[in-house]
């Protein structure tokens, strides 16, 4: 290809393009890895946290107040005991520690 102008322009139009390409493959590897988790989570769950990664799963929300029901979680309102905080829930059931994390955390910022 000669070098001139309109040569640059498509060699510049490609390149956009196949960088355009190259996020977008990257977007789709990404999409099977887990959402990163709120570092301000630990926080919240203070040492129900490490018991949490230490729980059978699966297991279900009458399990987690029997075994958690007492501990305490800071809300935005102050700390509830777990017990209060799931209060609202039915008898689900969690695959994993994130899972009951993910639950927990949508009770309080509600």
């Amino acid at each position: 290809m000669a070098d001139d102008k309109k040569s640059r322009n498509k060699q510049a139009d490609d390149e956009e393009r196949r960088q355009r390409e190259r996020e977008l493959q990257e977007a789709r590897d990404r999409d099977d890895e887990p959402e990163p988790t709120d570092p301000e989570q630990g926080e919240q769950l203070g040492d129900l946290d490490d018991a949490l990664e230490e729980h059978e799963y699966p297991t279900t929300t009458d399990d987690l107040r029997g075994a958690y029901g007492d501990r305490t979680v800071e809300t935005q309102g102050g700390s509830r005991t777990l017990e209060d905080v799931l209060e609202p829930v039915d008898n689900e059931s969690y695959d994993s520690a994130d899972d009951v994390r993910n639950r927990i955390q949508g009770l309080i910022r509600r």
